[in-house]
């Protein structure tokens, strides 16, 4: 069976230049997801490997839709060939299937991961670059208004609410109502 996984990092991006790129391939099963390619914990993916069986082909557009690291990357394929599942990668022109192939995929995974190492030192060094500048404020603090806050942090008090309930209630993460609790409990 030919399967086609195609992958864009957010809800914004449009997936439609993967997706006509591989139409040639005559694909007959698509995983398509909008989420960062930063691990494996995605979804589509996750679904595409365990579909996959022997003599199938899994294409992609390009190797970073499918892995951001060289370990995941490999880790992936590693997962493909135990199962005889073959990898075309649309750009790059790879196919598992050969040896050049998978020593191609073994550098130009090395590669993307250096790129990507490369993007998060520069948008570091841009973000101190603009906090000395006073232009980056990082995230906004979550405000929960004072009457709201008051009437669940008086049930928490009582042991009314857990603390599971009460972010919930305030739509706040659980690190932010730590955050709001240790606050509260300095006023006290």
């Amino acid at each position: 069976m030919r399967l086609a996984y195609v992958r864009v990092s957010t809800e914004e991006q449009n997936e439609a230049r993967q997706v006509e790129a591989l139409k040639k391939y005559d694909i007959e099963k698509w995983y398509v997801e909008k989420v960062s390619g930063k691990n494996q914990k995605r979804q589509k993916l996750q679904e595409m490997l365990d579909f996959a069986r022997d003599g199938d082909t899994i294409y992609i557009h390009d190797l970073s839709r499918l892995a951001r690291s060289t370990k995941d990357l490999l880790e992936i394929i590693e997962r493909l060939q135990a199962k005889g599942v073959h990898l075309v990668s649309n750009k790059e022109s790879i196919d598992t299937n050969s040896a050049t192939g998978k020593l191609i995929i073994t550098f130009l995974a090395a590669i993307n991961e250096f790129e990507r190492q490369n993007m998060l030192e520069r948008q570091r060094e841009g973000i101190v670059i603009a906090k000395r500048e006073g232009k980056y404020k990082g995230r906004q603090k979550r405000i929960v208004d004072k009457d709201t806050w008051d009437r669940y942090y008086a049930q928490y008090m009582r042991r009314q609410l857990t603390k599971a309930a009460m972010a919930k209630a305030l739509k706040v993460s659980r690190p932010t109502l730590n955050r709001l609790l240790k606050e509260q409990e300095a006023l006290v």
